[in-house]
């Protein structure tokens, strides 16, 4: 299916609708609920990217993070000026880089998914019954198939 086009099945476009509408508010809750202070999401995207590909060059990670090249050349000079990320030379082409989290940014990016983990964990608790938590493990399940295909 093309990402532009809306399904027929108007049980199908209700489930879409509503499975983003619901993803959106609980992402949206989730950084309302954050302690202030974090980076900001473009940061964290691109420190969570590092975290889950590995090393990458400053153009994979633009086309990954959907970034302009000029917005990820900011990011990233911040995040080398705070010790988070690590800017080498590729040994296979001296004229790129390769970039990679060092210790720091992982902390740093561990630090602030456990923040949002805790808030969720604590509204899972107080707000699902225990066959409704069982239920949306198996929901987020299918959520990350989808996401990945």
């Amino acid at each position: 299916m093309q990402p532009d086009t809306i399904p027929a099945d108007t049980e199908l476009a209700d489930l879409a609708r509503r499975v983003r509408e619901g993803v959106g508010r609980l992402n949206w809750r989730m950084r309302a609920e954050a302690d202030q202070g974090n980076p900001g999401p473009a940061v964290l995207a691109v420190l969570s990217r590092l975290y889950r590909a590995g090393t990458q060059t400053p153009t994979e990670l633009a086309e990954a993070e959907r970034l302009q090249p000029q917005s990820l050349t900011r990011i990233m000079a911040a995040l080398t000026i705070r010790g988070w990320i690590d800017r080498l030379p590729d040994p296979d082409d001296g004229r790129r880089a390769r970039i990679s989290i060092t210790a720091d940014g992982l902390a740093v990016l561990r630090q602030y998914s456990s923040q949002r983990e805790r808030w969720l964990a604590a509204a899972l608790e107080s707000t699902l019954s225990p066959t409704e938590r069982q239920l949306l493990r198996l929901a987020a399940d299918l959520l990350i198939r989808v996401a990945d295909a």
